[in-house]
């Protein structure tokens, strides 16, 4: 099996550079944005006609969301019209694409996890290029999953919990926002579940699924979890959303129901608090950081 992977040099993308040596069945192929632009379509037809790959797994997406309220023509390029391209081509040459759009694409009020058939109702540029992008791969004939994720972290790259250990190096407190409602999605977790579909499910293709680790949390948790577990001196201090504005507004809800997922696929998903133990772990091993 061959397998190009976009993106590669994102969060999503280095994790699974890091899970590909375990496949030794599968050939992979990495590109990140130097080596392919996917905007351009007689790049990505070469690519296709030299490779003649089987899966085509796209980590490569604009995720600056408030960047995008500005930068609206780049992030529609990359987060919609690039996506289709992407699909149609699969679907010419029979290759099976996986996408991953966001929780952003909801954005409504429920009392209970957000199901994939809940209505979705973006709000913000960002937002609005992921539901665009998922329409694309729907318009076309490939063959398909997509997942949708939310507060996406890794132990490679820029994120949250890594924004959290930085500023603990050198502040007493920090304020975090306490009335967003979600859960985290290790990189790693989401790698592996995907590349474990590829390799052995046949069944479950052609449809969307949330995917995001177990439990429900809230930024404000989730920064206390991580200075408390790594004995940390930072305080964390909690604020609601008004007291931190940013130009594209966020969703008060973002947690989502896996069932679709689990039944589907009869796979295993982690608890926020597992991931992120084993993730801050890695994080200090390499980080050459120790524990108290």
């Amino acid at each position: 099996m061959k397998i190009i992977v976009s993106g590669a040099n994102g969060q999503l993308g280095k994790e699974f550079q890091f899970l590909s040596k375990n496949y030794s069945d599968i050939a992979f192929f990495f590109f990140g944005r130097e080596e392919l632009d996917i905007t351009n379509e007689g790049k990505i037809k070469d690519l296709f006609a030299q490779i003649n790959p089987d899966v085509f797994i796209n980590c490569a997406a604009y995720t600056a969301v408030d960047k995008a309220e500005t930068d609206i023509e780049l992030c529609f390029n990359i987060n919609d019209y690039a996506v289709s391209l992407l699909a149609d081509i699969c679907a010419q040459q029979n290759c099976k694409m996986v996408h991953f759009s966001s929780d952003y694409v909801y954005h409504i009020e429920k009392d209970s996890p957000l199901i994939e058939t809940d209505a979705t109702l973006p709000r913000g540029i960002y937002a609005q290029t992921k539901l665009a992008g998922e329409q694309a791969v729907l318009r076309t004939n490939c063959e398909y999953l997509i997942f949708r994720t939310s507060w996406v972290y890794s132990t490679f790259g820029k994120n949250f919990v890594k924004t959290v250990l930085r500023l603990a190096e050198t502040r007493e407190s920090m304020s975090v926002v306490e009335d967003q409602i979600g859960t985290l999605t290790y990189a790693r977790d989401l790698a592996k579940a995907v590349l474990e579909i590829i390799n052995g499910k046949k069944e479950g293709w052609n449809q969307i699924y949330n995917y995001s680790n177990e439990g429900k949390s809230n930024w404000y948790q989730i920064a206390s979890f991580i200075t408390e577990y790594l004995s940390l001196p930072m305080k964390i201090n909690p604020i609601p959303s008004v007291e931190y504005p940013t130009p594209a507004e966020r969703p008060y809800w973002s947690l989502m129901s896996k069932d679709k997922f689990k039944k589907t696929f009869g796979l295993r998903i982690p608890d926020w608090e597992e991931s992120l133990r084993k993730s801050l772990d890695l994080i200090v091993k390499e980080s050459g950081a120790l524990r108290e």
